[in-house]
């Protein structure tokens, strides 16, 4: 099978797309990319009439390309199958001249769900293309909800077990709860002493520690990973854009070839690359919106092309944004400078030893072209948040509403009026006590109660799978130092399922 992805930082590192979703990283440390992506085109005029599984079979045909038609179809069949609380999986809603694509309709209640809902599956699958045997050790570090949904998507699927990592007091009261609770014969949780680029480093320095993988491989055992930098994760991603395109169509609220701007959340960079993907597969794009809280490093480098990590790292009432070491922008930068990998790995030493790096002129221009920063803090979104539900009767969680204030910002600086998409992150309810201070002021502690409170004030019913949190029964209350993750993996790694 032809190999046509590689290493994003030496292009001798090559492998099948099944591999890549197997190993999740790259032996080198680099993200896994497919070196031909420009290549590969998707006409718009063979999504017409197809639902949500339809438009995933044909992207994910293009970007998988070592899986069968008919893998690719049931992995797809199973994932989203009576999992999602409406059929259309990502529905798209109108919210004053803009729209919101609501995809938290999950079995979590976040945007990570329409991902981490199918990974298992697509694991699954590479494990048995590939003659594999033994356990599959999933590393996840999160920064509020790719826990939960890796967690949920991971539940008792054979042949592996499922680590995740989180910030300890980084996440809300609803994230940990839903991570602390979390049933499962194969789930581990773990909190540590740190932010989450503390926990993503740690997971990262895991996979290239040559002395556990040599005790892994020993025991018949393969680490990978539920993060979106595995590209496994990332692909699904890519769908919801397409899919929201066409239902703009559907509507008659745009025609066919009309370029869209999508503006999203933005903290470790695999949600709005996907959207790149989906550009460079054909889906006419303008801009995508890059939006950021007070931990605006993409902001920063959006502006000026410096990338700089140096800086102080704030905790917001968008948690699962606060991000200084975005991942996936690695992808993109491998793009940007034509794919010249050398070029990409000065820069990621450059990161690692400096904390810094600047790219070329000829990057910036190709950034520059597809990308806008923006960056809006807490008083801003609180007031978008409460605007939305004044105008419109809507919403918002405290993620979407800096995506859709930096969208109307972006919208005022430029003039462009075309129509556009705000992705959305979660329910509001995960976040239930930055959103309800944003309608109503000061409120008590209580995440659990307000939860209810804002239910009743706002008339919005409550994700059944947020309801009765507080009385689950506590099942993960580890927690750990940096240092001492390794251990936490070889510990779990011996235990019997």
């Amino acid at each position: 099978m032809f190999q046509s992805y590689e290493s994003t930082r030496n292009s001798k590192f090559k492998s099948t797309a099944s591999k890549a979703v197997l190993k999740g990283i790259a032996d080198d440390g680099g993200l896994f990319v497919m070196r031909n992506l420009e290549d590969k085109k998707i006409d718009i005029n063979n999504l017409v009439g197809k639902n949500y599984m339809g438009i995933a079979e044909i992207v994910l045909s293009i970007m998988l390309d070592d899986f069968s038609e008919d893998v690719i179809k049931k992995c797809i069949r199973n994932a989203y199958s009576d999992k999602f609380g409406t059929e259309e999986i990502t529905p798209v809603v109108k919210l004053g001249e803009n729209y919101v694509v609501e995809l938290f309709n999950g079995p979590t209640s976040a945007f990570k769900d329409v991902a981490l809902s199918i990974l298992p599956h697509l694991m699954t699958a590479s494990y048995e293309m590939n003659d594999m045997e033994g356990e599959i050790i999933i590393l996840t570090a999160t920064s509020g909800d790719t826990g939960k949904a890796a967690l949920e998507g991971f539940k008792n699927v054979g042949g592996t077990k499922v680590i995740v990592f989180y910030p300890e007091g980084g996440v809300s009261e609803v994230q940990k709860a839903q991570m602390a609770t979390q049933d499962g014969k194969n789930t581990y949780v773990c909190a540590i002493r740190g932010n989450f680029d503390d926990a993503q480093t740690g997971v990262k320095n895991i996979f290239a520690d040559e002395k556990i993988n040599r005790e892994m491989a020993a025991k018949n055992k393969v680490l990978s990973s539920a993060n979106s930098i595995n590209i496994g994760r990332l692909v699904p991603q890519i769908v919801y854009y397409f899919y929201s395109y066409m239902k703009l169509i559907e509507k008659g609220d745009i025609k066919i070839c009309d370029k869209v701007n999508f503006a999203v959340p933005t903290g470790n960079f695999g949600n709005i690359l996907a959207g790149y993907y989906a550009k460079i597969l054909g889906l006419p794009i303008n801009k995508l919106i890059c939006a950021s809280n007070e931990n605006n490093v993409l902001y920063d480098f959006i502006k000026t092309g410096v990338y700089d990590k140096n800086r102080e790292f704030h905790k917001t009432i968008s948690p699962s944004m606060d991000i200084l070491v975005s991942s996936n922008l690695e992808r993109l930068l491998y793009y940007l400078c034509d794919k010249n990998n050398q070029t990409v790995n000065a820069l990621m030493e450059k990161l690692n030893n400096t904390g810094k790096y600047e790219i070329s002129s000829e990057m910036m221009e190709k950034l520059s072209n597809d990308f806008y920063g923006g960056c809006v803090f807490k008083e801003d979104a609180q007031k978008t948040i409460d605007s939305a539900f004044e105008k419109y009767g809507y919403l918002l969680d405290t993620h979407t509403a800096v995506a859709y204030k930096a969208l109307e910002d972006y919208k005022t600086s430029t003039g462009d009026d075309s129509v556009s998409l705000v992705l959305s992150t979660a329910s509001p309810f995960k976040f239930s006590k930055s959103v309800y201070e944003s309608l109503f002021g000061k409120a008590k502690d209580d995440e659990f109660e307000l939860m209810e409170e804002l239910s009743e004030k706002t008339k919005v019913k409550v994700p059944e799978n947020l309801k009765n949190l507080k009385a689950k029964e506590v099942k993960h209350r580890e927690v750990c130092s940096i240092d001492e993750m390794g251990n936490y993996v070889t510990y779990v790694s011996n235990k019997l399922n």
